[in-house]
């Protein structure tokens, strides 16, 4: 379905073009990223994201990833795919009276062997930092579970699998709610992005932060996230001033506190929303 593709590409867009401290946006790269590679990226998945519904989850990773890297070398949706290919499954193939997060969990809790070998395949295809070993179904080795009990055992360390494995709970619990209440409180989309990955982030330690840093850097930077709003965030000048400060330390240390797990929610808070007929409901 094109537009259930249409929906993947725009919020991977209104995401990365919102200045959300630590992360690449307009203006603002990475050494080796930068905002035009995200686009690029964007752009990529949506051949893959439109045909979700008519193939298994494990695929869609491994095809949105394979055309990611004809635009860029470097990791820039990975946790996005990984979180959107199931929700646009999902998308795809629910019913008019059948709410998204109901079919999201039929979709996770049919997912394979295959599925996982497919995925697996594709983070290998990345790279990520950080991803160390684990004792059972390492991702440097063929899966012999689902991807679902893969996610499984990953999600204390981890927290899209934490997503698989509670249903997208974060996503649909607190990041579409933000959202959705930054947009009828008439927040621009940019606004509404960066108060919603600031709620996420004050909410849930980001688990990239803490693969790179530590534990107790990614729980110093939750604190901070929840400083600046409790300042007003986006909506006063004493917090945006907090949200500044605070991009400008994440950024230290070739952003080695770069909240990225955070970024990825937030597209697929996006994308929940756009789902929902949020593009219309809230003025733009």
């Amino acid at each position: 379905m094109t537009h259930i593709g249409a929906a993947a590409q725009l919020a991977c867009l209104l995401e990365v073009s919102a200045p959300k401290p630590g992360n690449v946006s307009p203006g603002r790269s990475f050494v080796d990223t930068c905002y035009q590679d995200f686009l690029a990226s964007a752009a990529a998945i949506g051949g893959p994201m439109s045909g979700a519904g008519t193939r298994p989850v494990g695929e869609t990773i491994r095809l949105a990833i394979d055309a990611t890297a004809v635009w860029t070398r470097s990791n820039t949706n990975l946790g996005i795919v990984l979180l959107l290919a199931p929700l646009a499954r999902a998308a795809s193939l629910v019913k008019p009276d059948t709410p998204l997060r109901d079919m999201l969990r039929w979709v996770l809790a049919e997912t394979t062997v295959d599925d996982a070998k497919q995925a697996y395949a594709a983070i290998r295809q990345t790279s990520p930092g950080g991803l160390g070993h684990a004792d059972a179904q390492d991702v440097a080795n063929e899966p012999t579970v689902t991807l679902l009990d893969a996610m499984r055992l990953a999600a204390d360390r981890d927290t899209i699998a934490r997503e698989y494995v509670s249903g997208f709970e974060i996503t649909f619990e607190t990041g579409a709610p933000a959202l959705k209440h930054a947009r009828c409180d008439r927040l621009s989309w940019d606004d509404a992005i960066v108060e919603t990955y600031l709620t996420l982030l004050a909410a849930v330690p980001d688990t990239h932060i803490a693969r790179r840093g530590g534990t107790v850097l990614a729980a110093g930077v939750s604190r901070r996230a929840k400083d600046a709003l409790a300042a007003g965030g986006v909506r006063s000048a004493e917090g945006r001033q907090a949200i500044d400060a605070l991009d400008r330390t994440l950024r230290e240390d070739d952003n080695i506190a770069n909240p990225g797990t955070t970024a990825d929610l937030t597209a697929a808070a996006v994308f929940v929303m756009l789902m929902d007929g949020g593009w219309n409901a809230a003025a733009r």
